[in-house]
């Protein structure tokens, strides 16, 4: 037995108060664990366990458990943006400008996802205000912003389905 299978309920205390005030509320509970039979899988809805077995160290959750956890919220939320259409083919283009970095990154998966020069797609960018989805529907179908923009809100903002129109 691991050393988290024997931990009281009590050590979890916020996420099982966010459980059951979500499921008050009616919402869809997702947990994810390392064991079967937690408090947390049996208060989810929806119980991902991802068996890791003991731990090298006992007592060190941030080895094989925690990154097993972080893996599993990795492919949900990758699955989440892909089917929110956030994703075109394999770039990632529902990314937040917030910094260079992410501006730098942003100019170079629109460059790479359009086949547009950096002018170019620097150039859209700067007309769509920034915002990628616009930005690359622009370059894809040769829209203005405006238009981009209309079409990004009339599909939800789902961006596979404005590109498979055009």
């Amino acid at each position: 037995m691991s050393s988290s299978e024997s931990r009281p309920a009590e050590s979890t205390p916020y996420v099982l108060g966010a459980l059951e005030f979500a499921r008050r509320r009616h919402a869809v509970t997702v947990g994810v664990a390392a064991n079967p039979g937690t408090p947390i899988t049996r208060l989810a809805k929806i119980s991902i366990v991802a068996e890791t077995g003991p731990e090298a160290i006992a007592g060190s959750t941030r080895m094989k458990a925690g990154t097993a956890q972080k893996m599993v919220l990795n492919m949900l939320s990758t699955s989440a943006m892909v089917r929110m259409g956030r994703v075109y083919d394999n770039w990632m283009i529902g990314v937040a400008l917030t910094s260079r970095k992410l501006q730098a990154r942003g100019l170079r998966i629109l460059a790479e996802a359009s086949g547009a020069t950096m002018a170019v797609a620097t150039r859209a960018l700067r007309q769509s205000g920034h915002k990628m989805d616009v930005a690359l529907i622009m370059l894809k179908s040769g829209a203005s912003a405006p238009e981009a923009r209309r079409r990004v809100r009339a599909s939800g903002g789902n961006l596979r389905n404005v590109l498979e129109g055009t």
